[in-house]
């Protein structure tokens, strides 16, 4: 049914969530992984300059190794428990908005489903913040589950 699975994360808890299911859905089908990271540039500081943002969305993290750090670490969690269940993953960082991102790479690598996390916010907290997860909804035509951090037996 899916033979390959995108899982975008930030390395937060909610995050941490969809990750088991979604590497449970891969060792069940025999799917690869693929765990992506997007340094969000729309939220990134001010101050930074336009050649910084262009060679962040190039991999090119120069003066910012804690920013790589950061993405290396989030992508491999997911590479630790794909491991564990043996199952082959795919790491990637990009930069950019991260519903589009999410998006166009599932596009880009034909992947059959996303797995992703949502802090459950409702009311004004949500449309306030938004939610990568619901605008991801809107922009792909990719199946995807999204798994609530509210759903402690999930």
């Amino acid at each position: 049914m899916y033979d390959t699975i995108l899982i975008p994360t930030d390395g937060s808890t909610v995050a941490e969530n969809a990750v088991s299911h979604a590497v449970d859905l891969a060792a069940k089908y025999d799917a690869d992984v693929h765990a992506l990271y997007v340094v969000d540039t729309s939220a990134m500081d001010i101050g930074l300059g336009a050649e910084q943002v262009d060679r962040i969305r190039q991999g090119k993290f120069g003066e910012m190794p804690e920013l790589e750090e950061r993405a290396r670490n989030a992508t491999g969690l997911v590479t630790d428990q794909a491991a564990d269940n043996g199952v082959d993953v795919t790491e990637s960082i990009v930069a950019g908005q991260p519903h589009r991102q999410i998006a166009d790479y599932g596009e880009e690598n034909d992947i059959d489903l996303i797995v992703m996390g949502s802090a459950g916010r409702g009311g004004v907290r949500r449309a306030l913040l938004g939610s990568v997860a619901e605008r991801t909804l809107r922009t792909t035509t990719i199946p995807t589950m999204v798994v609530d951090i509210r759903d402690e037996d999930a």
